[in-house]
């Protein structure tokens, strides 16, 4: 019984430690100091009850986004993985705001001249490839 426990309690901790894990191999490292301010964070996507929307935001992320993120959004050299839990769990308008204000620090490009409702589609599309196994 203990050694079942031990070895629970064992690959629980490695679990987690692999869904903690900051960037996948290859991915570059986020800019942790990146945070979008309060009131930008507190903004609620007008699109959020759209499923139908998301196939724009797909197209779009794969004109603007993936050469950078992958098409799946995991990163590469060049930008972080959109589907690591601290990104995923930053309020939509959060994303809203570092999509539209970019970030030169990193290299992510500003995307305010997109119209504002297509950036809420890409919101949906970061959290899209977020839900994806």
């Amino acid at each position: 019984m203990i050694r079942v426990t031990v070895l629970t309690l064992t690959t629980m901790l490695m679990v987690t430690a692999v869904s903690m894990r900051a960037d996948p191999p290859g991915a570059r490292r986020r800019d942790a100091s990146w945070t979008a301010p309060s009131d930008a964070s507190s903004r609620h996507n007008p699109l959020a009850s759209r499923p139908d929307v998301t196939t724009g935001g797909r197209k779009l992320f794969a004109q603007r986004c993936g050469a950078c993120h992958g098409d799946d959004g995991r990163g590469s050299d060049r930008a972080p993985d959109l589907t690591a839990t601290d990104v995923q769990t930053q309020s939509d308008g959060a994303l809203f705001w570092k999509i539209s204000s970019g970030n030169t620090r990193t290299g992510m490009p500003t995307f305010s001249f997109l119209p504002e409702l297509q950036r809420w589609q890409l919101v949906m599309r970061v959290r899209e490839v977020g839900r994806t196994p």
